[in-house]
């Protein structure tokens, strides 16, 4: 029986793709690059592309991908998207992780859900030629989706797949698509808005903040994903989160070294201080974190300010809210970004 790895994102085209080659008698295994910077990848929710292994019929491989994509965040050799989105690189060391996996269990190709020139960055043709080529499996992926747009790949020329089965789509309608879930009985699948937070050209320019400052690091792009980021200085970011739920991923995350500021006679948010803790710096976010508190109308109000990962209560300081102009000053986007 003939082996493929097929590349499960937990989006549509990729179960598509993985089921128009099991039931041509291909034993699929699935596999998934979990990142934070997934934007299905919250707490407490199942895994998109496990519910999607499931649908299809398939086993799935899950592999680590965040500390690759911060590499590649720092200096893509193939450039950024619209956002801080490093399309081609990332799907280059995706397929090659994938075909690496695909020789670890003897399988004779990689799968993807790619669709020819559905995305303006990753999916031309010419740049799926490119992926084949960096990857070092030249004939050996499939693309089903677009197979029949394609030049003939070494499975479909050996008969391990049969071309006259596969599709021959292109381009961004998804009238086809909607088609086979159906001929199909896939019924539940995200939208096709993409699942990668990179896209997101707010929470890109956070992202960017961070490499450009040489801060990009696993710890900040768990932090990236919560609450209003304010750039202090060039070594100074303080976070202010917006609900309980960010305050606690912020009391998770915080490092020995940083501060945390909350408030201390009415409700309000938890906010990280990392780097030059100077008294101006510590007055800024103490006042960023009043503006954000039920204290916002008031002239001052009283904050704790506290080490980080320590038993050391810290000192109570009184500030006013920082005003409209302070906020837009520090501000890294002018909206907020959905975590």
């Amino acid at each position: 029986m003939p082996k493929a790895v097929a590349l499960l994102s937990g989006g549509l085209d990729s179960m598509l793709a993985a089921k128009l080659v099991a039931i041509q008698g291909v034993a699929v295994t699935g596999v998934h690059f979990v990142s934070v910077f997934n934007s299905a990848a919250k707490p407490g929710r199942r895994l998109a592309a496990r519910l999607a292994a499931d649908a299809v019929g398939i086993p799935l491989k899950t592999f680590p991908f965040t500390e690759t994509q911060i590499e590649i965040l720092r200096n893509p050799p193939h450039g950024y998207g619209s956002a801080a989105n490093p399309c081609i690189d990332c799907h280059i060391a995706m397929i090659r992780r994938a075909g690496e996996f695909m020789r670890e269990i003897g399988a004779d190709f990689v799968v993807t859900g790619e669709v020819a020139g559905q995305r303006p960055m990753s999916q031309r043709t010419f740049i799926l030629r490119v992926i084949e080529q960096e990857t070092g499996l030249e004939g050996l992926i499939l693309r089903p989706l677009s197979a029949k747009a394609l030049q003939p790949t070494l499975p479909e020329k050996r008969g391990l797949v049969n071309r006259d089965l596969l599709e021959g789509i292109v381009g961004r309608t998804r009238t086809r698509q909607m088609q086979l879930a159906r001929r199909f009985g896939i019924e539940a699948y995200p939208t096709p808005a993409g699942g990668c937070l990179l896209t997101d050209r707010e929470f890109g320019r956070r992202v960017m903040d961070l490499v450009e400052h040489g801060e990009l690091t696993v710890n900040n792009a768990h932090l990236v994903k919560v609450g209003r980021h304010y750039r202090l200085d060039a070594a100074t970011k303080a976070v202010v989160g917006r609900n309980e739920r960010e305050n606690g991923v912020i009391e998770t995350y915080a490092r020995a070294g940083d501060l945390l500021i909350t408030t201390e006679d009415v409700p309000g948010p938890t906010t990280l201080v990392r780097g030059n803790a100077s008294q101006a710096n510590v007055e800024t976010a103490a006042a960023l974190t009043v503006r954000s508190s039920k204290a916002k109308s008031l002239a001052a109000a009283r904050v704790r300010v506290r080490p980080a990962r320590s038993s050391d209560p810290g000192a109570v300081i009184s500030v006013a809210p920082a005003g409209d102009d302070v906020a837009a000053a520090f501000t890294l986007a002018p909206s907020e970004v959905s975590s």
